[in-house]
């Protein structure tokens, strides 16, 4: 089978938490990883087996190339790295267990990518050849420069004829630079095949149903709305604590609503990440299985076994994923 190829595009933080499950009033000391919802997906797809190219800006020093590094050694296509500036995002993690939550810390302004512009890449160069393109709702809401340069990557993608998925959301906080999400996500996701988004963003960003209507509902007009929308994707979460979680998924595909049965998360090791697993996994199983059922599946499986994965990327292979899809989670040692 023919190794097939997604193009991912955002910034890539450090991210610092204390070792554990300590607080940062306890810590005298960090622990570094590095991570970014679409980098995490470009990761977790190329353990399962996909070719994976990342597309962002670090800054042109030795953590910018730390950073790097960090990709590559995770199989990420790098060539495509812009360099400058010297300033690195930055997110402070301290995880929650049981009844405490996991608490996050941004600092992200003026980072190298925020001051990234559309006239730095060349989308026909990095896309050719590709299968996929992701984006996600955080990227547009970072900056001007950004938002443009995200718009340019979908419509070379959609004018050569590749895939496209967006995860729509994004954090109220991070739109400083005088537009919305209102403004901007309406016109990226004109230009999407595939889009997660919940019921509430649904409503916020493009005022369909109410924030806790029905995801069938909702999804219909999304997709009425958006012509190019083949599907309508989103998971339900039940938090029991911060330790207990249960994961599921549902698609609209335009012609019925799919579920799959809950995964029930009993000891969550680290919850960051956990929607880009579920994205990478659905954007394997689209790619790989074709089977709308199938992939969805295989997203809500990949996202529950991101709980169980440190850091912010996960992990595992299309092998784990396929035994938790077909029933077997029993997590035994393989010898």
């Amino acid at each position: 089978m023919e190794t097939k190829k997604i193009v991912t595009f955002g910034e890539v933080m450090m991210r610092l938490s204390p070792p554990g499950y300590a607080k940062f009033s306890q810590a005298t000391s960090l622990d570094i990883d590095y991570g970014g919802g679409e980098a995490n997906v470009a990761i977790a797809l190329a353990y399962m087996g996909m070719k994976a190219c990342h597309v962002t800006r670090l800054p042109d020093n030795l953590v910018g190339k730390s950073a790097t590094q960090y990709l590559r050694q995770h199989w990420i296509d790098t060539d495509h790295i812009l360099y400058g500036d010297t300033r690195m995002g930055l997110y402070f993690l301290e995880k929650g267990a049981v009844h405490r939550s996991s608490e996050v810390v941004y600092e992200r302004e003026d980072s190298a990518f925020s001051k990234i512009e559309p006239e730095m890449i060349h989308w026909e160069d990095i896309l050719e050849g590709a299968d996929w393109f992701h984006w996600t709702g955080i990227t547009p809401a970072i900056s001007r420069g950004a938002a443009r340069a995200c718009l340019r990557a979908i419509q070379v993608a959609n004018f050569m004829g590749i895939m496209v998925s967006g995860n729509i959301h994004s954090r109220k906080s991070l739109w400083k630079y005088g537009l919305s999400k209102q403004d901007i996500i309406p016109d990226l996701v004109s230009g999407s095949n595939v889009v997660i988004a919940s019921t509430y963003d649904m409503y916020n960003i493009f005022g369909i149903g109410k924030p806790e209507a029905d995801f069938e509902t909702s999804a219909k007009t999304l997709q009425e709305t958006f012509p190019l929308i083949q599907k309508v994707v989103d998971k339900d979460r039940e938090v029991l604590s911060a330790s207990h979680n249960r994961i599921k998924g549902k698609m609209w595909n335009g012609s019925e609503l799919l579920t799959t049965p809950f995964y029930d998360v009993t000891h969550v090791i680290d919850r960051v990440g956990t929607g880009d697993a579920y994205a990478a996994g659905l954007i394997y199983g689209l790619v790989n299985h074709k089977e709308d059922e199938v992939a969805l599946k295989f997203g809500a499986a990949a996202c529950a076994l991101k709980h169980t994965v440190e850091g912010d990327a996960n992990m595992v292979s299309n092998q784990e994923v396929t035994r938790l899809v077909e029933g077997n989670g029993l997590g035994e040692i393989k010898r």
